[in-house]
């Protein structure tokens, strides 16, 4: 029996063996057959170039049909991975490494074939200078910039950190145009731009992005805040932010969880590039309430840090559905100072969930990249047994239907008669309360609504567009002109009741307003703390945050905070309503 037995396991020895022997060759052949069809596309590829260029019947420029083949190629894989020619590189690195620069601190936009100044930034030599916004450029250093493009004027300002830069401006209400000599500084936006108390105890800091030294800024802001002792809750403010470095995601978690808790994996196809973080400082606070503020512009770095306090329950994450980028992306520099960008892994979040939305490995017949389908999502536990789903962003703890601009704001927006407004007022009154108290008098927004009678600012509401819509209809089907009178009065009625819209729309159009004015004289962070007192979400962060009972309901998985954003359920459906906006963020 016994010797039945060894030889049953000498069999079986010996037919491991050889299916081990068996894969091994067919794996070698698999890889030989891989790099042959590499090597043989290549000459492809390299013949018709080459072939393109000596033969085709107009001249060529060379590197930019190279420049376009690379750019096609890299399409079909991920609007991620893309390739940085040697004149992109210092963009690249200004807007997705450092935000650093020689310049002089300005915006500037093109309008009515003119160059205009668009914002000022704190602290830096525009703002020191008296460049304002509506100043109009007519020239820099002695060149004229008429006709000239945006991206070329804004080459003309930047420069070496001490170097001078002569500006010829227009006014508005001065005769004759101003000359301004600046001397250019290094420009480092703060990925942090500003932080403070919004409520007697509860801290707020808005991160704007996740470029080198977010997380020490993050920690500097908690700090000081810390110092006042009222303070018992932090809102960490991540809505629009598009991401950036994942060390600095790790960074910013690392301050609020305790040592040697997983924080993010990522793993690709190179298996010596796949990765865990794990928090390895010592935190500044892991008591403090914490509630996460997001919407549909959170992407990437800003979702890693969203998911992992959900899943560690460490924060309640309060707004609408993140954007869905749950892909990682390495640079690797190349032959003649040029660099490629490839998504190299997929990140995981603690529970081992990829948030990642868009399947780009499955595209449509028109090349486009549709969602992954509820029925294949999987379902992830937070640390304290909360269920949450993957394939679709970040869903919130707290949902809050995102508000949206009535179409008369967006016209005064986008014609810049709220711009134009904000430049008047800034020369009439030298001076404003604080920016969080500021507010429009009465008097004020009747001036502004007397000034733009004789303004252009058409726009179509929503009810003209499906007035017209019903037009087109009819008229297909033979009813146009029997409804005719009756439309023709409907659509007097409804322009009637346009005239409207300013008065209907008063308390947001005074929102924008008084953000673009006091953003005049506080800039960017004036603005910021200027919609506060309009800010229904962080209204309700702060709200959630002072309620204890509810605060813990949520991060305790009690009742409806069981089960975050199920695919399927009226929930995920009304959170999925956002899809159709759903782009290509990087």
């Amino acid at each position: 029996m016994n010797k039945l037995k060894s030889l049953k396991k000498k069999k079986k020895k010996y037919v491991i063996i050889f299916s081990i022997v068996a894969v091994s060759l067919v794996s070698f052949s698999f890889v030989e057959d891989y790099y042959f069809e590499v090597s043989k596309n290549l000459d492809i590829f390299t013949t018709a170039y080459r072939n393109v260029n000596i033969y085709y019947v107009d001249s060529i420029q060379p590197g930019e049909l190279m420049e376009k083949g690379i750019n096609s190629m890299l399409k079909t894989l991920d609007p991620y991975t893309v390739y940085i020619p040697e004149s992109d590189i210092e963009d690249y690195k200004m807007t997705h490494i450092s935000a650093e620069y020689g310049g002089i601190g300005a915006l500037v936009h093109e309008r009515n074939n003119e160059i205009e100044v668009s914002e000022v930034y704190e602290g830096f030599p525009a703002q020191k200078g008296d460049i304002r916004p509506g100043d109009k450029i007519m020239s820099v250093n002695g060149i004229s910039v008429a006709n000239k493009e945006v991206g070329d004027v804004t080459e003309f300002l930047k420069g070496a950190k001490g170097s001078k830069v002569s500006l010829t401006v227009k006014r508005e209400g001065e005769e004759k145009p101003i000359e301004k000599n600046l001397y250019r500084d290094e420009i480092k936006f703060k990925n942090v731009p500003f932080s403070g108390m919004v409520s007697p105890n509860t801290g707020y800091i808005r991160l704007n992005q996740f470029l080198e030294d977010a997380g020490e800024e993050v920690g500097s802001a908690f700090s000081a805040l810390k110092e006042n002792p009222a303070m018992k809750y932090l809102v960490l403010d991540l809505r629009g932010n598009g991401g950036g470095l994942l060390k600095e995601a790790v960074e910013i978690v690392n301050l609020f969880v305790d040592k040697g808790e997983k924080i993010v994996s990522q793993k690709g196809k190179v298996r010596e590039m796949n990765m865990e973080y794990i928090a390895a400082k010592q935190p500044l606070d892991v008591q403090i309430p914490i509630a996460v503020l997001v919407d549909k512009g959170s992407a990437s770095a800003a979702e890693i840090v969203t998911g992992a306090l959900q899943e560690l329950d460490r924060g309640v994450v309060v707004g609408q559905r993140t954007f869905g980028k749950g892909l990682v992306q390495q640079t690797y520099p190349m032959s003649y100072n040029t660099l490629l960008k490839v998504t190299i892994a997929k990140y995981y979040t603690p529970s081992g969930r990829c948030i990642q939305a868009l399947d780009y490995a499955h595209r449509t017949n028109t090349g486009i990249a549709g969602h992954h389908v509820d029925s294949l999502l999987k379902e992830f536990k937070t640390k304290n047994g909360r269920s949450v789903y993957d394939g679709s962003g970040v869903y919130p703890d707290v949902y809050l239907e995102q508000e949206q601009f009535s179409n008369i704001s967006s016209a005064l927006a986008m014609n810049y008669l709220i711009f134009d407004f904000a430049n008047a007022y800034f020369r009439k009154h030298p001076g404003i309360d604080s920016a969080s108290s500021f507010r429009l008098s009465d008097a004020d927004f009747a001036e502004f609504t007397k000034w733009l009678v004789d303004k252009k600012y058409d726009y179509t509401n929503r009810s003209e567009n499906k007035l017209d819509d019903l037009k087109k209809a009819a008229e297909k089907e033979k009813y146009f002109s029997s409804l005719e009178s009756e439309f023709n009065n409907l659509k007097k009625k409804m322009a009637e009741e346009k005239k409207m819209d300013i008065k209907n729309n008063s308390e947001e159009i005074r929102e924008i307003l008084e953000a673009e004015i006091v953003s005049r004289y506080y800039f960017e962070s004036g603005a910021l703390q200027s919609n506060f007192k309009y800010d229904k979400e962080l209204k309700k962060a702060i709200e959630v945050l002072n309620d204890n009972k509810t605060y813990s309901s949520i991060l305790n998985g009690e009742g409806a905070y069981k089960v975050i954003g199920k695919p399927g359920t009226t929930e995920q459906a009304l959170t999925g309503s956002e899809s159709e906006d759903w782009g290509e963020k990087n």
